[in-house]
């Protein structure tokens, strides 16, 4: 069972240290934080298994602003988020550059937690389907890959996907792709254990509930 904890922007150096500095999640779950940029170090000398939240494909360039993978491995990073539905929606990310970025972070030798997941129009209009087999098409088949099926319309909404909802979909990716699935889209400690419970759902990938160590624990512990 694999938890990730996406900070977003949130935690820089200091905060990242406090929180790390009392987080004890149980040893029979892998934990992965993913925080922002400027806290990968911090989190990486922590001792934790950390993960960047995007990475460009190009291995260095005249890219203002971006990452590469190479430099995410340097500096003791396992691996990167790529295609949040963040990145989509307001970075203009498209089914190509998922597969690029994806593409570049494991020929770079790191894992990767590839995000997909369809809009609420998409589902009111019956689409969810034809979105989901067209995100995972794009995807490459390694060990490394792991794909975290977040509903766009439960993420940041408070709204979160049922049991079943969730189950269905990841059965769906799974019949089209070998990776292991995480649910992520509001998960919380209220509602961790029985979406964790389902057949096809091999984790969670967390946002806001993440920032809290509490909060993030409770969820670490619920996926035993």
């Amino acid at each position: 069972m694999l938890i990730a904890g996406n900070w977003k922007m949130f935690k820089g150096p200091h905060e990242t240290r406090a929180f790390l500095a009392g987080f004890r999640p149980p040893d029979d779950v892998d934990v992965v934080i993913c925080p922002p940029y400027v806290s990968l170090a911090a989190a990486v000398d922590a001792g934790v298994t950390v993960y960047a939240q995007n990475a460009h494909w190009e291995r260095d360039g005249a890219y203002t602003g971006e990452v590469s993978a190479a430099m995410l491995a340097e500096l003791g990073v396992r691996g990167s988020i790529i295609g949040h539905s963040e990145r989509r929606q307001h970075f203009c990310e498209t089914d190509e550059t998922v597969r690029l970025r994806a593409e570049a972070v494991l020929d770079a030798g790191l894992g990767v937690i590839a995000c997909l997941g369809e809009t609420e129009g998409e589902r009111e209009a019956g689409a969810t389907e034809e979105v989901l087999r067209r995100q995972v098409a794009v995807l490459p088949e390694h060990e490394r890959l792991v794909i975290a099926y977040e509903p766009v319309w439960a993420i940041g909404t408070g709204r979160t996907a049922s049991p079943q909802q969730a189950q269905e979909a990841h059965a769906l990716i799974k019949s089209l792709h070998a990776a292991q699935v995480l649910y992520g889209g509001s998960v919380k400690p209220d509602n961790a254990a029985e979406l964790l419970a389902q057949p096809d759902v091999d984790g969670a990938l967390v946002g806001g509930a993440s920032l809290d160590p509490t909060s993030f624990l409770a969820i670490c512990f619920a996926a035993r």
